[in-house]
This record gives structure tokens, sequence and C-alpha cells, in this order.
């Protein structure tokens, strides 16, 4: 009978990351996607965005804990899942994500000239494409609604799958590829 290894998330405060950080006893990867990455970050954070994250392209920690983070710790635990699938036996990952470093009053880097980010991008393009649907359903043509329609259930299905294939069109777009985090201010 083979014994069962348990695999461990340890979730850490803003306060336990922030003093790691500072003993240089963490090494911290950021797995939110390039364009957030580039707009705020943590000071001494990674890029492996979950969407291509492979256990086998992780830095080496040399002896430090590996700490993962997001913008309010869903992908981390993601990422984290990842791990354990390949055997790691434990994982770290910043409760609250980027979101909760902030509101406990810690430094970002931030970057006053990077995209908006991809997720609103897709808010303001579906919200304006519902609101021209449900326009030109009331002015021009009630068939104009399934523009509307449609849209409802992308966003449904978006929702159900957790994929938006806008989002990754709009990933993909120039305004959104970056080539350097150059512009970043503390």
């Amino acid at each position: 009978m083979s014994e069962q290894v348990q695999s461990i998330l340890h979730d850490i405060d803003p306060a336990t990351l922030k003093e790691w950080l500072d003993n240089d006893e963490a090494l911290l990867v950021d797995v939110r996607e390039q364009s957030e990455y580039v707009s705020e970050r943590i000071p001494q954070a990674q890029l492996m965005a979950l969407s291509v994250f492979q256990t086998s392209q992780l830095p080496e920690t040399n002896g430090k804990k590996l700490i993962l983070h997001c913008r309010s710790g869903n992908r981390s635990r993601k990422a984290a899942q990842l791990l354990f699938a390949v055997g790691h036996q434990e994982a770290y990952h910043l409760d609250g994500g980027l979101m909760n470093w902030k509101q406990q009053g810690h430094d970002i880097e931030s970057n006053p000239s990077a995209p908006i980010d991809v997720i609103r991008q897709v808010q303001m393009i579906a919200g304006s494409l519902v609101l021209l649907g449900v326009g030109l359903g009331a002015y021009v043509s009630p068939w104009c609604l399934t523009l509307s329609g449609l849209m409802g259930a992308g966003l449904f299905y978006a929702g159900l799958s957790n994929t938006c294939g806008m989002a990754a069109l709009l990933s993909r777009m120039p305004w959104n590829q970056i080539a350097s985090t150059r512009g970043f201010v503390a």
C-alpha cells in the first residue's frame, strides 16, 4: 500500500511577504497577464502569466520560498494546483493578491502609460455593443437586438467556461503588446 502525500498551499499575508522579500528569503512570481504586470506590480516580482504557466520554466529558487501572486488570489491558487500536479508538495501564495498588498499600504511600481487591462477592454467593448444593439433595436429594426443577445450569450459562455475569446483576441492587439517594462514609477 503506497502512502499518499498531501500537497499544502500556504496562504501568506502581505506583511509576511514583505518581510521575506526584504530578507531575500522569497522569489515572487506574478501569474497575472503581461498587460496587468506592465500596468502595476509588486517590486521584485517576476512575470509568468497563468495563461502560459509552465512549471519547467519557473526561475531557480536557490533555496528561497516560491511565492505565487495575482490580482486577488484566484489565479495564484490555480498556478499552485499546476505545481502540485507535477509533484510539488508545498506552495505559497499571497492571500488576497495584489489588491490586498496595496490595501495594506505596501509599495507598488506602476506605469501610467500602460494600456488598459484587457478585461476592462472586454467590458467596455461588450457594454458598447449591448448598448448599440439596444439603440439600433429601438430606432432601426428589432432584429438589431440580436447583437445584444449575442453579446449576452458570449458573456455567459465566457463565465461558464472561464475562457473569453474577446480577451484572447484583444490580448493579441498591437496596443497590448508590451516590449518592455519601461515607464514604471515607484
